[in-house]
């Protein structure tokens, strides 16, 4: 087929002005949100209608506390619980509050299993208190008779007087390849902030830790908050042993029959929770500003 010149002409403009239009949308789009569509964004928060859409396939653990305390993913229910009932006004539906109590999950979960749990994003809607005295498991993947877990998500509710209402110590520690523990905390150095918490005050607190870079990062209100985010190399990988339990609250020297030493740093949580999720990836920056987000809109 012959063209003339001024077809030509047409045909090499129309592919230039494609090719403007496919760089720009994949400009505006650098992290990969569902839509850059205006139209498919109205009720919605950057794409997205549900905290329930986002890694829905790496989504891996789930509690949503909205009147039931299974884990939905599994269907598991505590072995045991104390201190526990659950209270209107969650950040989606009901949460469960915690008054000195946990739960405990003795069994095998498949989704931590080694091999299956390398990098990971745990995020929690928490309303607590500092006490003074003790500090708090917020959640733990625990192994069977030992004090410290695969992952224990530690709040230092103990470092400050009650009276700090202000400022939440967060301090997230793992297990390594190398057999010792990796830390991050966001009270020492340059970073030094905290959402601010509250009996009445739902913030989100989120741990990451991303196998290929070695990194361990606190979020807090969707924002950087750790001091030490790259000290997980080399031998300070995550490691994720076997056989694996959960522990929402406490860890099992909080728990009647299961202390494993005479360590009493930590009591039965007190304050709420709601909405664990639990992935086996690391969610990139924008994901996790949207599932803040999408808490505090309660979808």
């Amino acid at each position: 087929m012959k063209f003339s010149n001024q077809n030509r002409v047409y045909l090499f403009g129309l592919t230039v002005l494609l090719a403007i239009f496919s760089s720009c949308k994949k400009s505006d789009n650098p992290n990969d949100l569902p839509s850059v569509n205006p139209q498919d964004y109205a009720g919605k928060i950057d794409g997205f209608g549900s905290a329930d859409e986002i890694y829905a396939k790496n989504l891996v653990a789930y509690w949503s506390f909205d009147g039931n305390k299974n884990e939905t993913k599994s269907g598991t229910a505590p072995t045991s619980s104390a201190g526990d009932s659950f209270i209107p006004g969650g950040v989606k539906g009901q949460a469960l509050k915690l008054s000195g109590g946990y739960l405990y999950y003795g069994k095998q979960f498949d989704a931590f299993k080694t091999g299956a749990f390398t990098s990971f994003t745990i995020s929690a809607w928490v309303q607590i208190l500092n006490n003074g005295s003790k500090k708090t498991m917020l959640f733990q993947i625990a192994r069977p008779g030992m004090f410290d877990g695969n992952v224990d998500f530690v709040l230092e509710t103990q470092a400050n007087p009650a009276s700090n209402v202000d400022y939440l110590q967060i301090h997230p520690t793992f297990a390594t390849v190398g057999g010792g523990r990796q830390d991050n905390i966001n009270n020492y150095g340059a970073t030094n902030v905290s959402p601010a918490i509250g009996a009445n005050k739902w913030i989100n607190i989120i741990v990451t830790y991303d196998a290929s870079a070695g990194t361990f990062n606190i979020w807090g209100n969707a924002a950087k908050i750790g001091n030490y985010p790259d000290r997980g190399t080399g031998d300070a990988l995550f490691k994720s042993y076997e056989p694996n339990e959960i522990i929402i609250g406490g860890n099992y020297n909080v728990i009647p029959s299961k202390s494993v030493n005479a360590d009493t740093g930590f009591a039965p949580m007190t304050g709420s929770i709601d909405e664990i999720r639990v992935y086996n990836t690391v969610l990139p920056d924008a994901y996790i500003k949207t599932l803040y987000n999408l808490g505090v809109a309660g979808k």
